[in-house]
């Protein structure tokens, strides 16, 4: 048995916070730089304006996006370690606050979704825990902006439903996203479980790196033909038209009902921010 004291946790998640806040994915912004030999004209200024974005944003630790998200924080903990030293969950939170105060990051989180007052923490974090084999704990925090949030959806299609219906749905959300979400998009998408389980794998999709083939061929042939399809929709960088309406698109699946097929599509703006730590 492992014991790890969760004040390393709190620690890991204020460091953690800081960096996806400054430091655009690897991945993401390489997608952003094969974009850019792709377009002309504005759309081909504006994702070099991004490019740039980013780049100030690294260099200066300053925010790559005014809206510094609700954090959401995925949680592997090894079964074989015991966590000692306080409250799982107070530990997270109290990292997440630590980071927002000095990284000056906007605190967008309300305490009550109707009343509105805001915290002035950016706290609670969203927390997904899942256990797994061994004496480690992976960490990942993706803060998610609500201008691309709020254009997600979730459906539930009849189980009889094929490729063609699932790539109508999401073509759908993508159209209903438009400009409005800040394009060029990444797009996480769940497939599977129930209503609730589809959307957190949506947001698990999400944090694939975007050059990382899926390993089940028939989902693998369904990604490509929607990256390529909703590319071919011209809404482009901002909306400006162009071919780079999507950096990429990432489906995780899940066993289901025999009576369902629940389907969710979590839209992510340009600005797609996790990051991860093993300890």
């Amino acid at each position: 048995m492992r014991k790890v004291n969760v004040n390393l946790i709190k620690k890991a998640i204020k460091e953690l916070c800081l960096k996806a806040n400054v430091e655009l994915r690897p991945d993401v912004l390489k997608a952003l730089k094969l974009a850019l030999n792709k377009e002309k004209n504005r759309p081909k200024r504006v994702v070099q304006a991004i490019i740039g974005n980013a780049k100030v944003a690294k260099n200066s630790r300053l925010a790559i996006c005014q809206d510094t998200g609700l954090v959401e924080v995925f949680l592997q903990i090894g079964q074989d370690v015991r966590l000692l030293g306080g409250n799982l969950s107070n530990a997270i939170n109290d990292g997440v606050r630590g980071a927002y105060k000095i990284g000056f990051f906007r605190k967008s989180v309300v305490s009550d979704p109707l009343v509105r007052k805001n915290t002035n923490t950016n706290t609670p974090a969203v927390m997904y825990t899942e256990i797994v084999p061994g004496k480690k704990i992976k960490i990942t925090v993706a803060p998610k902006g609500f201008g691309s949030e709020n254009k997600s959806a979730v459906k539930m299609l009849l189980p009889t439903a094929n490729d063609s219906e699932i790539e109508d749905f999401v073509l759908d959300v993508v159209k209903s996203a438009g400009p409005e979400a800040c394009p060029p998009f990444v797009i996480g998408i769940g497939i599977g479980g129930t209503m609730d389980k589809a959307a957190v794998l949506s947001k698990e999709a999400l944090l694939k790196p975007l050059n990382k083939k899926n390993s089940k061929t028939h989902i693998a042939k369904l990604e490509k033909r929607l990256f390529k399809s909703i590319n071919n929709l011209n809404i482009g960088p901002l909306g400006l038209g162009g071919k780079t309406t999507t950096l990429g698109v990432s489906i995780l699946v899940f066993p289901t009902h025999i009576a369902g097929l629940p389907i969710a599509v979590t839209i992510s703006c340009h600005a797609t921010r996790s990051a991860s730590i093993t300890l």
